[in-house]
Parts: C-alpha cells; sequence; structure tokens
C-alpha cells in the first residue's frame, strides 16, 4: 500500500489516513487530539506528520474555534484536491489486491484472523 501511494499520489500511508480522517470530518475540520484517536496514533507523531503536511500545503492549522486551546486541522485547496485524486486508485488497489482474490469464506477468516491479532497487540498495550 505504502509503494502504490507513493507512486500513485506522491503520500505516505501516514499522510493519506490524516486526509482521509479530516475529509471526512465534519465541518470539514477536526481538532488534533481527535484525529490521534481517530488514528489511534500518540499525538507526537500525529504532530511531526502535520508539521510536514503543513510545509507542503495539504493542511492549515488554527486555533479551536470552540475553545481556542486546542488546534483544528483542515485541509487546504491542495490537500482535499490530493484526497480526490488518490482515493479512487487507493481504495481500487486496496480491493483488487487484497478482498478481490479472496471468497466470502476467506474474507470472514480474515476479519477473524486481523481481530484476534489486534486484541493480542491491544492487550499488551502496544495499539
Amino acid at each position: 500500500m505504502d509503494r502504490q501511494l507513493s507512486r500513485d499520489a506522491g503520500l505516505s500511508t501516514g499522510e493519506y489516513s490524516v486526509l482521509a480522517a479530516v475529509s471526512q470530518a465534519a465541518p470539514d475540520r477536526l481538532r488534533s487530539g481527535d484525529l490521534a484517536s481517530t488514528l489511534q496514533w500518540e499525538r507526537s507523531r500525529v504532530s511531526h506528520l502535520l508539521r510536514r503536511m503543513e510545509a507542503k500545503g495539504l493542511i492549515e492549522r488554527c486555533a479551536a474555534s470552540c475553545d481556542g486551546r486546542g488546534q483544528e486541522i483542515k485541509l487546504t485547496d491542495a490537500g482535499w484536491d490530493t484526497i480526490h485524486s488518490a482515493a479512487p486508485d487507493h481504495v481500487g488497489f486496496v480491493r483488487e489486491a487484497l478482498f478481490d482474490s479472496l471468497s466470502c469464506d476467506e474474507q470472514d477468516q480474515l476479519r477473524t484472523i486481523l481481530a484476534k491479532v489486534r486484541s493480542a497487540v491491544v492487550e499488551r498495550e502496544l495499539w
């Protein structure tokens, strides 16, 4: 997935994840702490990535409108253009590479396996 996003859209998976999460937020902006929770990432990871994305002109950060203490993230026009052009190819790639080759039973098995793996990781406080 990293290679496809990098090759086709010039994005890392992390950048794509941020663009996707913010683009789906209402009303088109998201507090940085909520973004970290949504992505289940450490706040420091989000902060570093947001700084790089802001330098690339993909996002803007501003004081939160509700209380002024936090930061809200919103996509720039370039950010919107990037997610709109990257999403169809990326979704298609994931569907074709991962799901289309599996039968319905295999997809159910994969879902079960991934849930068990995630539980084991969460249990060890690594997620």
